[in-house]
């Protein structure tokens, strides 16, 4: 009997009008593939905002004014509940797009290294320190350059 593949229940909202966005296979695909230890089912939330929603949360939650490329808010399930969830992200569709121009990257790549940075962050990694900034910059570049994206970072 074959072994049973986890499954990635995925809700994407899409707060944003007249923005191409990415296909929910290819949002599927970037966060299997940023789901860096072997876990059981897991459910993430994506919800891709504008400029205005995106810095209403990164005041409301980083006491940080103005909007940002993404968001990671972890689910951390109260003792004794059981749950799937990871957490959500929130990414801004115009700040995407506008980074992707500046950096002379490709909306897709770009797209791509947004939600992968973010569901590091839903796993608990960051970039506070340096140690912790250039382990999560490896797994990123990994990750990418497994989905076929060049470094991001370069």
């Amino acid at each position: 009997m074959a072994a049973r593949v986890p499954a990635l229940d995925l809700e994407l909202q899409r707060a944003v009008q007249d923005v191409a966005l990415p296909s929910e296979a290819e949002f599927r695909r970037w966060v299997t593939a940023a789901l860096s230890e072997p876990r059981g089912d897991v459910e993430v939330v994506i919800r891709v905002v504008d400029e205005t929603e995106s810095a209403s949360l990164n005041e409301t939650y980083r006491h940080k004014r103005g909007p940002t490329n993404v968001l990671s808010f972890p689910f951390e399930a109260p003792p004794g509940v059981e749950s799937h969830l990871l957490g959500d992200l929130a990414v801004c569709a115009p700040v995407v797009a506008r980074e992707a121009r500046e950096q002379g990257k490709s909306l897709s790549a770009h797209w791509a290294h947004m939600v992968v940075h973010g569901v590091l962050h839903l796993q608990g990694y960051d970039h506070l320190e340096a140690r912790a900034a250039d382990q999560m910059e490896h797994l990123e570049r990994r990750i990418l350059g497994q989905l076929g994206y060049p470094d991001p970072y370069e």
